[in-house]
């Protein structure tokens, strides 16, 4: 399972020209789905997530995880972070989990971060998204629960 966050001021998703979802201040989280992922990638994930400390305190310094700053996720779903780029041009994506599992993971993986007590919005699983954010700082992290 790989995750892509970015700490946002805000985000949202649009489906069709319609805002479907949106947040203020937190993480978007771009979540890809192996087909060797279990329960065990989402638990390693959302624990990371829901811990990092990458909101400033008052001295400005990395000191706050997204649950002391009351913070929110909007988290897509992104096949494409499995993407394949070794030979040729056309990215393969045969590391990516099949629709059913990774909408299932999906789901499973925003309930676990909604049992933290965090705030999440979602993308639509496989649908053709424009998502628009105001990335903070910049800070981008990328995790991997399998190294």
């Amino acid at each position: 399972m790989k995750a892509v966050l970015q700490r946002v001021s805000r985000a949202s998703v649009k489906v069709g020209g319609d805002v479907i979802s949106s947040i203020d201040s937190g993480f978007l989280v771009l979540l890809g789905v192996g087909h060797e992922d279990s329960r065990d990638d989402i638990e390693y994930l959302v624990r990371k997530i829901v811990n990092m400390r990458v909101f400033s305190d008052a001295d400005g310094k990395f000191n706050l995880s997204i649950k002391e700053v009351g913070g929110s996720l909007l988290v897509v779903s992104q096949f494409t972070l499995f993407a394949d780029t070794k030979k040729g041009n056309r990215p393969s994506f045969l590391g990516a989990a099949p629709p059913e599992m990774a909408n299932k993971m999906y789901e499973e993986f925003c309930e676990a971060c909604a049992a933290e007590g965090i705030r999440v919005e979602k993308g639509v699983f496989a649908a053709m998204m424009e998502v628009e954010l105001i990335n903070d700082g910049p800070v981008t992290i990328v995790l991997e629960s399998k190294l």
